[in-house]
């Protein structure tokens, strides 16, 4: 049996980026902890085959986003 390809939609991610940059003072730090996120995530779940067809960056994008509507990430990015 083939894996289930989980699709995207590239347009969402991008509206999902730019909510990043808009709440985040500075974007270099906001691009770096993307970046960082990223890079965490795929050593943490280096074994896990959670979903092999999403990118870690795209899935860092996503999630800081989803994070978004909770007041101590905000501040995190902010700070």
């Amino acid at each position: 049996m083939m894996p289930k390809k989980h699709s995207f939609d590239s347009s969402q991610v991008m509206y999902r980026a730019q909510e990043l940059l808009d709440a985040a003072s500075n974007r270099y730090r906001i691009t770096v902890q993307v970046a960082n996120r990223a890079k965490r995530r795929r050593y943490e779940e280096f074994d896990s085959i959670d979903d092999p067809h999403m990118k870690p960056a795209v899935r860092a994008i996503i999630e800081m986003s989803d994070e978004l509507t909770q007041p101590e990430i905000i501040s995190d990015v902010r700070s």
